[in-house]
């Protein structure tokens, strides 16, 4: 190691650097620094929404007990134009309550879906109490006087005409076939039609 620096300053013995310009005078390690790890985050998959089809254990639920209470109201009120609003508030509030259970946010699609579930199994349970209501009326034998008190009225040869088509057999199941029918397609597709609403209200796009 030389004992003057390039400056021609003085060295002391193992001296480093030069006290008067700090040129270094020996090659020197310098320690080594690990670097500092990052903590990597992880943040999981997004969780899809399961698909709004019977196989959907939570929205069956929900589209199970907002049709019994729909059932119920329907049973209670008896009246045309409350039975079809509680049809649309069958499928709005399926909407609703699956969302506040699942925290899913349904698109207009999915709302379709959710109202029709809905629909179906509200039927379902309204065909099991209309037909056992006509079977009792029938075994009864009050099923065509309840026919002919309410239409005793109508002369209209047609009316007459259907009232002697319901006393035969095949009248009859023609007429509940065509009932049941009627009440598939209104019930469906207001409950549909509630969905929809329901989505478009509380869902996303």
């Amino acid at each position: 190691m030389p004992e003057i620096c390039t400056c021609g300053a003085q060295l002391p013995p193992d001296a480093v650097f030069c006290h008067k310009c700090g040129k270094p005078q020996r090659p020197y390690d310098l320690p080594e620094v690990e670097p500092e790890l990052v903590p990597v985050v992880v943040l999981p998959p997004p969780v899809e929404p399961a698909p709004m089809t019977f196989r959907n254990p939570v929205a069956v639920r929900v589209a199970l007990t907002v049709a019994v209470a729909a059932l119920a109201g329907t049973l209670v009120s008896r009246i045309l134009i409350l039975c079809l609003l509680l049809w649309v508030a069958a499928g709005f509030f399926a909407v609703i309550f699956y969302k506040r259970r699942t925290g899913h946010l349904l698109n207009i699609k999915a709302g379709l879906r959710m109202g029709w579930m809905t629909g179906v199994l509200l039927y379902a349970l309204t065909t099991v109490v209309f037909t056992t209501s006509m079977i009792v009326l029938l075994a009864s034998g009050r099923l065509m006087t309840e026919f002919q008190t309410q239409f005793k009225g109508n002369a209209d040869p047609n009316v007459q005409e259907a009232l002697k088509l319901f006393q035969t057999g095949p009248g009859l199941a023609a007429m509940l076939l065509v009932t049941l029918f009627m009440l598939f397609i209104s019930i469906t597709l207001l409950s549909m039609v509630g969905g929809a609403l329901g989505a478009r209200m509380v869902g996303r796009d």
